[in-house]
C-alpha cells in the first residue's frame, strides 16, 4: 500500500512539475500582502489537518512539490523548513481520526498490559502535542537553532 501511495505521489509530482502549477502558485503567493510568517502558518494548518486523515509519508510526497516552491520563494531555508514539516507530521500521526502512532500504541499495550482503552492513549498524547505545538513556535521565532549545524559545515 505505501508502495502505491509513493508510486502515485510521485506521478502527482510529476504531473505538478508538467504543468507548472506550484511555480504558479508560489509567485501567486508571493505577490500577496501577507507576512511570511502567515503564509507558514497556513501551510502549518494544512499540514496538521492533512495528517490527522493521511499517513505523513503520504502527505509529504503529495504536499512538497506545492509548498516547497512557495516556501523558498518566501525566502525560508530548505533545510529549517524540512524540520518543521517533519514537526508538524509527527502532530499528524498522533491526533485522531487516523492516529497511526496511537493505534501501533494500543496494539503492544493489548498484548503486554492487557488492555488499555484507546480513549486514554489519545487522552496521553496532549502533553506531547503541546509540546510539539510549542517546539514549532519557537523554532519558527528562532531558525536559527535549526541552523546551527548546517552554518558549521558550510
Amino acid at each position: 500500500m505505501v508502495l502505491f501511495l509513493i508510486a502515485g505521489a510521485v506521478v502527482f509530482g510529476k504531473f505538478l512539475a508538467v504543468t507548472r502549477i506550484p511555480f504558479n502558485i508560489a509567485s501567486w503567493v508571493g505577490g500577496l500582502d501577507m507576512p511570511a510568517y502567515m503564509v507558514l502558518a497556513v501551510i502549518v494548518m494544512v499540514y496538521f489537518i492533512g495528517g490527522c486523515v493521511m499517513d505523513a509519508l503520504a502527505l509529504i510526497m503529495l504536499t512538497i512539490p506545492i509548498f516547497y516552491p512557495v516556501v523558498i520563494n518566501l525566502g525560508y531555508d530548505p533545510i529549517w523548513f524540512g524540520i518543521i514539516i517533519v514537526l508538524v507530521t509527527q502532530m499528524g500521526v498522533i491526533t485522531p481520526p487516523v492516529g497511526i502512532n496511537v493505534y501501533v500504541v494500543y496494539g503492544v499495550a493489548e498484548g503486554v498490559v492487557g488492555g488499555i482503552p484507546l480513549e486514554s492513549i489519545f487522552k496521553g498524547i496532549i502533553p506531547f502535542l503541546i509540546a510539539i505545538i510549542v517546539g514549532i513556535v519557537i523554532l519558527v521565532a528562532f531558525p536559527q537553532i535549526i541552523l546551527v549545524l548546517p552554518n558549521l559545515m558550510y
